[in-house]
């Protein structure tokens, strides 16, 4: 598609509604709603898609279809959703259709078939709730038809039922050549993963074992828990559990959360870096409409502030939520979109816009997550008494520090964000286990460990995970495995997810402190040895 130009009408709000307020999209946004490449000829006719990319909204009515300059008749044309097509004359206020954000609308128009050699003006008006009347005039061609390729099967309308995941374990076995002996056999509704998986065929089982339980005197967390770790790796759970004997015959862990908020950071594009700057500054003067504008499609985001950074002609901004239990990834991309949609209709300057610039960092480590957080920036530090840290772990204080000296300018050479040592191995396991993001775990197992011999001789130790990502409920939280593992930390559900990020933070500590310990006593590559995969 070369060129794609659209402008969105007000109708009166009685024209087809008695009382309707319009929220106003921008051109850069409404580009987006044809599905570029969709043009198709058809028996009898052609047809093409439109895309919701905002919110939720209801077709009230197509009032205008042309195509090459030609218009077609409203009752030569379809509109087709979920299955049924309906003529276009025929859609009205008692007849509506329900077009959600992220779903596709079908549009056939029944006229001879288009050449396939060159490009078609297809011009296209529609009625639409909360919107208005949203024109569009876009550029396309007809895609040559090709062979049909090999699918995985599937089934929009009951792609969970038990009939279809059959086929598609048929499918599996008779494409690889592997019989599924184990894949299949799961023992949950599957349609209880809608949402979180799509094409399901079965289930990858990963042992669990349970270290602790571990006292934790945080300010959301305060008792004694039983830790869940998902992991293929021997000794991982038998070290965690000798880490958190450790910690409880110490009185347990103190937690900290210090700051909490979630990211999303489009960048803006202007002519030039003046133009730029007075975006920069028109930005600070509407802070209370953008604002509203990203806090009206959820009752828990909450914008706390927006970072502003520059280079060039762009401008990249940082979008700090707060998200309530959840992780918030989609809640923040919806509100960041809203409050993106708004500035894009109100400063006209703009020349590009994208939703992600990547300095959020989503999934990937930085410096920028380390200094502003990203989640939950988390705390965890205990005191170790000289001679239980002796007895128990057959390392002395100042050979620990030491040994962490040493690591420390090891990390600064290999150019590390982190100086912890294993931090990921905590997080891998419980993130499993509590059915969390586990991409999550690139940024969120960034760790800065610190220690030192305190004037009795006692170690001081503590973790900063400064870009911890969990949630308690939404995703993945809700699975059947996963909600039972919360439900044993007494962390499933709302109003939970603080308890759960200090619960994480203390377990990671006590990986870092039995790790440190086993590779200063010389324990580590022995223990591996006898209890892993090597025994």
């Amino acid at each position: 598609m070369r060129n794609t130009n659209v402008e969105q009408k007000i109708r009166p709000l009685n024209s087809f509604s008695e009382v309707r307020s319009h929220v106003a999209i921008s051109p850069i946004v409404l580009k987006k709603i044809y599905v570029n490449g969709s043009l198709r000829n058809l028996d009898g006719g052609v047809s093409f898609h439109i895309r919701n990319q905002m919110r939720d909204a209801v077709l009230h009515g197509i009032s205008e279809l042309s195509i090459n300059q030609t218009a077609i008749p409203l009752d030569e044309v379809y509109v087709g959703n979920n299955g049924s097509k309906t003529r276009a004359d025929k859609i009205g206020l008692n007849d509506t259709i329900p077009f959600p954000l992220g779903e596709s609308i079908e549009i056939v128009a029944r006229i001879q078939p288009l050449n396939k050699n060159q490009e078609h003006q297809i011009a296209l008006s529609l009625e639409t709730e909360p919107y208005g009347e949203l024109s569009l005039d876009a550029m396309d061609t007809v895609e040559e038809t090709r062979p049909e390729q090999t699918r995985i099967p599937c089934n929009k309308e009951a792609n969970y039922d038990m009939e279809i995941i059959r086929k598609r374990q048929d499918y599996v076995e008779d494409y690889s050549g592997v019989k599924l002996r184990h894949i299949k056999h799961y023992s949950f509704d599957p349609a209880v993963t809608r949402g979180n998986i799509e094409n399901f065929t079965g289930v990858a089982q990963i042992p669990m074992g349970f270290a602790g339980p571990i006292k934790v005197n945080g300010e959301f967390a305060k008792g004694e828990y039983l830790i869940p770790l998902c992991t293929s790796e021997g000794t991982l759970v038998a070290s965690y559990n000798r880490g958190m004997k450790i910690i409880n015959m110490c009185g347990g862990i103190t937690t900290t959360i210090i700051e909490d908020h979630m990211q999303r950071a489009p960048v803006f594009v202007f002519e030039s870096s003046r133009q730029a700057r007075d975006f920069s500054l028109w930005f600070d003067d509407h802070m209370d409409q953008i604002r509203q504008q990203a806090e009206s499609g959820s009752k828990v985001a909450k914008l706390l502030d927006v970072e502003k950074y520059h280079a060039s002609k762009f401008v990249y901004l940082r979008f700090n939520f707060y998200t309530g239990d959840a992780a918030g990834q989609n809640m923040v991309n919806m509100a960041t979109f809203l409050a993106c949609n708004w500035i894009l209709s109100q400063y006209k300057e703009i020349q590009h816009f994208y939703m992600e610039s990547n300095v959020a960092t989503d999934k990937k480590c930085s410096m920028i997550n380390t200094l502003k957080t990203r989640g939950k920036r988390v705390v965890a530090e205990l005191n170790i008494p000289r001679d239980v840290l002796i007895h128990h772990m057959r390392v002395d204080p100042d050979t620990l520090v030491y040994h962490s000296q040493v690591a420390n300018v090891g990390a600064f050479m290999a150019g590390s964000s982190s100086n912890g040592l294993h931090a990921a191995n905590a997080l891998a396991a419980m993130f499993i286990a509590t059915g969390q993001d586990i991409a999550n775990i690139s940024e969120s197992s960034n760790g800065i460990m610190y220690a030192e011999v305190l004037p009795d001789g006692s170690l001081y130790g503590s973790l900063t995970l400064p870009s911890l990502i969990v949630a308690t409920y939404g995703g993945g939280t809700g699975l059947p495995t996963q909600r039972e593992c919360l439900e044993i930390l007494g962390c499933y559900g709302k109003g939970k997810v603080n308890k759960l990020t200090e619960i994480v933070a203390a377990v990671a500590l006590a990986g870092e402190l039995s790790l440190a310990s086993a590779i200063s006593s010389l324990d580590w590559v022995t223990s591996h040895e006898r209890m892993g995969k090597n025994r």
